[in-house]
């Protein structure tokens, strides 16, 4: 009887412990999230708004081919890149940025968007997620990279696209 009454109190310390535990890691992520900055990367809305932009700016237009509720790659790449404030400060001194969404979700993207996102897709031979392609004003190709790869690699890219094309 003793060593049943000394395996509950044994079992019932463990599992107050494993709650207690959980409780210290919900908290500690919680308070991670809210000292967590800001990102403020901003996307054009529309194709035609981000051609508006890069012609005023003379910036390249960044489009980013993603499936973004769907490609693994896709939403790495997105966490890891786009929202860094490393990626935030870059593209807004040098870039003009569309996503061209191609989601399961249909909800996701406007009818309007989906028809002009399959028409780049066409017109630029897009095949893969991710892609991340350049293009000027006039839809003229400066550079493209199919696939993910490590962050620093893109940023080599971005660079040498935006260098090439003041």
């Amino acid at each position: 009887m003793k060593r049943i009454g000394v395996v509950l109190v044994f079992l019932f310390s463990f599992l107050w412990n494993s709650y207690s535990q959980e409780d210290v890691v919900e908290e500690t992520i919680i308070e991670e999230t809210v000292d967590a900055p800001e990102i403020h990367v901003k996307w054009e809305a529309t194709l035609q708004s981000a051609i508006e932009k890069a012609t005023n700016e003379q910036k390249p237009i960044l489009i980013y081919f993603t499936g973004s509720d769907w490609c693994g790659p896709c939403i790495q790449l997105d966490e890891n890149l786009f929202h860094t404030e490393k990626f935030e400060k870059f593209s807004n001194e040098n870039l003009v940025l569309y996503v061209a969404d191609f989601p399961r979700d249909k909800s996701l993207v406007s009818v309007e968007n989906r028809k002009i996102n399959n028409e780049l897709r066409k017109k630029y031979n897009q095949s893969s997620f991710p892609t991340v392609l350049f293009i000027n004003e006039k839809g003229d190709v400066l550079g493209r990279k199919n696939g993910k790869y490590m962050t620093e690699y893109y940023y080599s890219f971005f660079k040498k696209i935006v260098s090439e094309n003041r």
